[in-house]
């Protein structure tokens, strides 16, 4: 399998961590779109998206990752607030086929999500 984020998790490419522990990693995006940009991705490539979710075998990586995302957003004092973005196929503008959900902050970014 040729998984750019794969590859970021095995630390064959560089990236800007922000947190990482057994299970997660998040790093700073390449292309930020908002002031803070962080993206969470499982270590483990246990999902292309939220498409191949089954509860009985994926709920504890999401669980990892909503953690860490609090735990950054803490560490972070992200304390105006912060949006998580998750996106699932091509319509959606997944571009890495492994789970991976965006941390945007530092900005106001109002009710509109489009």
């Amino acid at each position: 399998m040729d998984c750019v984020f794969c590859s970021i998790a095995a630390g064959d490419i560089p990236s800007a961590k922000v947190y990482e522990d057994e299970h997660v990693l998040a790093f700073k995006d390449i292309n930020p779109q908002a002031p803070v940009h962080i993206v969470f991705i499982p270590k483990k490539h246990v999902m292309s998206s939220l498409d191949d979710y089954d509860y009985a075998l994926h709920a504890d990586v999401i669980a990892r990752i909503f953690a860490a995302i609090a735990s950054v957003a803490r560490d972070l004092g992200l304390t105006s607030g912060y949006r998580i973005i998750n996106n699932c196929g091509k319509d959606a503008g997944q571009t890495v086929r492994h789970l991976h959900f965006h941390l945007l902050a530092g900005a106001d970014m109002g009710e509109k999500l489009l």
